[in-house]
């Protein structure tokens, strides 16, 4: 089983950081499955903001993160905690961030690494809202 439950979101002003984390628990590889961000704004569909596969050292970012947010993992005996590190946030980053894993596929990683169909496991959500 697939456990994740996400960390850390807030209400900040606009050019403000907050930092996300996700705890993934459970019986499983953690090293073989892709992990990744995935939010969404209300009345848009879910999109995605970045995406990892360590054990291939293997990141995507959204277009619209240009270099404001940074995706990283932690590996222990327990699980994995992924976090995303968000800098200069913009009234635009408001919406609900979750938190998603899948089976690593080098085909979907290839071909659609950020589709938020492409993952089956996800996390609760946690709320991101930034003032102007």
């Amino acid at each position: 089983q697939v456990y994740l439950a996400e960390s850390g979101g807030g209400s900040v002003r606009a050019g403000g950081s907050l930092k996300l984390s996700c705890e993934g628990s459970g019986y499983t590889s953690w090293h073989k499955y892709a992990m990744g961000w995935f939010r969404q704004a209300p009345g848009k569909e879910r999109e995605g903001v970045a995406v990892i596969y360590t054990n291939g050292n293997s990141i995507h970012y959204g277009d619209f993160v240009k270099g404001r947010f940074t995706i990283s993992q932690d590996f222990s005996e327990d699980g994995v905690t992924m976090y995303l590190q968000m800098n200069n946030l913009k009234s635009d980053d408001t919406a609900i961030y979750y938190c998603a894993a899948e089976w690593y596929s080098d085909y979907v990683w290839s071909v659609a690494p950020l589709s938020r169909k492409s993952y089956s496991y996800w996390g609760q959500g946690t709320q991101v809202t930034v003032s102007s």
